[in-house]
């Protein structure tokens, strides 16, 4: 057995959630699963249909961007993962998706407001939303350099990627993480839902106020707090 068949592992059952939450068609998105200690990552073969995926043919890559094991392409998002690996340890799983209503979001440029209490139960601020990326950048490792667009948006609004685990690319879609590849997929499936309330909210009243302070702390401290209570012991 490879030693990188847990991560192999990971990878497959991860991405093959995608389609089962409707959070992609076709041959969109991606999952990854990291081994921080062997320094590598599994990822999802480049535009392999779902139902053809098995745990074999992830491919292992590097922090570096380089296969390491597999005969097939690696996504061609590799690039964005292996960069936030590199720079982010504490984050053991990517996901990237073009889920509908994340994706308006990030088309419209706009970060998604903390409108409501489901919001609050996983993030404290607005899902932030990168600028487009700058011609200097597009012109560079396109995929690369979408790692630094996400880690930029990060530092320029001060927020810490172990606390957020979303964001929209401006005019591109959404990315999430967490410390497995499981989580990140909860997160995007988290991230498309609030997308989706957000957007109705608006619609129905479009001068709908953020969430008070006082319930943003409540429910994301009930959950995430040091003297959280929610779920079992």
């Amino acid at each position: 057995m490879s030693k990188y068949a847990h991560i192999q592992q990971a990878a497959y059952e991860a991405n093959m959630e995608l389609p089962k939450l409707g959070l992609v068609i076709f041959t969109f998105g991606n999952v990854s699963a990291a081994d921080h200690e062997l320094g590598v990552f599994a990822i999802k073969p480049s535009g392999v249909p779902y139902e053809d995926l098995s745990t074999e043919k992830m491919v292992i890559v590097d922090f570096d961007g380089n296969t390491v094991e597999g005969d097939l392409r690696p996504s061609s998002d590799t690039k964005t993962h292996a960069v936030l690996y590199k720079h982010w340890p504490t984050v053991g799983g990517i996901c990237h998706t073009h889920s509908t209503y994340g994706t308006a979001w990030a088309q419209s440029q706009r970060d998604i407001p903390i409108f409501g209490t489901t919001h609050a139960d996983y993030n404290t601020v607005d899902i932030p939303c990168a600028p487009p990326m700058s011609d200097e950048y597009i012109q560079g490792d396109y995929e690369y350099k979408t790692g630094f667009q996400i880690m930029d948006v990060f530092a320029d609004k001060g927020l810490d990627h172990k606390e957020v685990e979303m964001v929209l690319v401006g005019n591109h879609a959404p990315f999430s993480w967490g410390k497995t590849a499981a989580k990140a997929v909860h997160n995007s499936a988290v991230l498309e839902a609030i997308a989706k309330m957000a957007l109705l909210t608006e619609q129905i009243n479009p001068q709908a106020p953020r969430l008070k302070d006082a319930l943003i702390r409540k429910h994301y401290e009930r959950k995430h707090g040091p003297d959280s209570y929610y779920g079992q012991s």
